[in-house]
């Protein structure tokens, strides 16, 4: 592991997760310690599908994508740390405990996702998460991705 500071944009995340539009949750990686910890933006725009109907009149970004966005920074993490293996792992999301919604996110809003190493045991990732807008937090959970194999 190194101590290193790893910024990422959207096209390295990509080279790094399967997620596409209208999926990929996260944009930008602004702080990484591989092993450790990494912070993730989201521009939480208008324009995304599901604020058609989530609610109209009235738009917020449901809870279940704030904490897809934490595991997916996490599987970057998880990445990054891991460094170039092959096969590559495909990370899942496996568990989710002590969710907290404090606040809603809205369309214009910027999502920061800090993730946290709790501890790996066994290939098994645990994470302590949250994610804040304008130092609000937002969400925070605990979430547990585990490897799959690519197909």
């Amino acid at each position: 592991m190194t101590t290193d500071n790893i910024t990422l944009d959207a096209r390295r995340i990509m080279e790094l997760l399967p997620h596409r539009y209208p999926f990929l949750l996260i944009d930008r990686i602004i702080a990484c310690q591989p092993g450790e910890s990494i912070t993730a933006l989201k521009n939480v725009t208008i324009n995304e599908p599901v604020f058609q109907g989530h609610f109209p009149g009235r738009p917020v970004m449901p809870g279940v994508l704030v904490i897809e966005a934490m595991a997916q920074a996490g599987g970057v993490l998880s990445h990054v740390t891991l460094g170039d293996v092959d096969p590559k792992p495909l990370f899942f999301l496996a568990g989710v405990k002590n969710a907290r919604f404090r606040r809603t996110v809205l369309p214009g809003d910027q999502l920061l996702v800090q993730v946290d190493v709790e501890k790996i045991k066994r290939g098994i990732w645990f994470y302590k998460c949250s994610a804040s807008v304008d130092g609000q937090v937002a969400v925070t959970a605990d979430i547990t991705c585990a490897p799959g194999a690519q197909e």
